[in-house]
């Protein structure tokens, strides 16, 4: 009989315990502090919704990305690739359908990750950087400002660009190849293994300031536009664009090309200066860059300043735009996109997306 009473108070304190436990776990997940296994689970979520929002923008305007990288690195004694219409066309031509993909399949490795790791980093940050402010003498009741948005979309850019920049790297190169390229790459992870055995590790990283320089503003404004531009059409609901404290996809596609016609406008120098010091190292580039190989400019930069330097003073100050106008025509509806198509994947797997609270 004692044994029993042992066994059954065993039974019944451990009964209690789970309940207990039960209790305060319902009162945790009331209180807005999510058990472990959900937290991963909504993080993986997020990750996911950043990802196919990067993959499907960019695919999309696969063939602009192509012909912008072109016209940036082209030399300006041989031009093959003259304006946006004219530059689709002769790839088409001289390469066909593939031509106008070529390199998508690596940008796409690239920009996956890249996109996923931008928006969930946007969104830590975000909330980070918001419980900072707070801690601020009468700033307990703050919310998230342009200049907040701006400071979170920055951080975001930053760890993105740095995480992926190597897949970038070999990308520019496995995009300005042509059929006629002495050398040719197989694929990312042929192009990878070849520039870090005969370039070593260092070469994976050539171009990385004028990135990560570039993508601060870029980035951050991309995020500070979009979002402010939504939170101001929420709270004033101008033109009947606002329906049951909703935006439409319409409206939210039109909120991401603005965003993205700011930010690519104020970083794009830097994006060309970026290319040019990629090519750097690689012995086939000359032929590559100028096509038939007449006028070789020099590929040879000391840094970033001495990049921008030898262009402006070789080329002139607009070619730190060539490419701007693929480049706008590919950037508002990818930006547009990859705004959207991530707000509407987390709203699919059920996502919450409140960061100001």
């Amino acid at each position: 009989m004692a044994s029993e009473d042992v066994v059954g108070k065993t039974t019944g304190e451990s009964a209690v315990s789970t309940f207990v436990n039960l209790a305060e776990e319902a009162k945790l997940a009331s209180e807005g502090v999510k058990a472990p296994g959900h937290a991963i689970l909504t993080i993986c979520k997020s990750l996911v919704a950043g990802g196919v929002a990067g993959g499907v923008s960019r695919t999309a305007v696969a063939p602009l990305e192509r012909l912008k990288i072109l016209l940036q690195v082209q030399n300006p004694h041989s031009i093959k690739y003259n304006g946006t219409i004219q530059g689709l066309k002769y790839i088409w031509r001289t390469e066909g359908v593939r031509g106008l993909f070529k390199g998508n399949g690596t940008n796409c490795a690239r920009i996956v990750p890249n996109s996923a790791v931008k928006f969930f980093s946007y969104e830590q940050a975000s909330r980070g950087i918001l419980w900072l402010h707070r801690q601020q003498p009468g700033n307990e009741d703050a919310q998230l400002t342009p200049l907040l948005r701006l400071e979170a979309g920055a951080c975001a850019g930053i760890i993105a660009m740095s995480a992926t920049y190597p897949m970038d790297m070999v990308r520019g190169r496995l995009t300005v190849q042509t059929d006629k390229s002495p050398y040719q790459y197989r694929g990312m992870f042929h192009a990878l293994s070849t520039v870090l055995r005969e370039e070593g590790p260092r070469a994976l990283y050539k171009g990385w300031l004028p990135s990560v320089i570039g993508v601060i503003p870029y980035v951050g404004l991309n995020f500070a536009v979009y979002e402010s531009l939504k939170d101001w059409l929420l709270k004033t609901k101008p033109f009947g664009l606002v329906e049951n404290d909703e935006l439409g996809v319409a409206t939210r596609l039109a909120c991401g090309a603005a965003a993205g016609t700011v930010g690519q406008t104020v970083a794009y120098p830097l994006d060309v200066i970026r290319r040019r010091m990629q090519m750097v190292g690689w012995k086939d580039a000359s032929s590559v860059v100028t096509g038939d190989g007449r006028g070789k400019a020099p590929l040879e930069y000391t840094g970033m300043i001495d990049a921008f330097r030898k262009t402006v003073r070789h080329e002139g100050v607009g070619a730190l735009y060539k490419g701007l106008v693929p480049n706008s025509v590919k950037v508002v509806p990818s930006i547009a996109i990859a705004f959207v198509t991530y707000e509407v994947v987390k709203d699919v797997l059920g996502v919450e997306m409140r960061i100001s609270d």
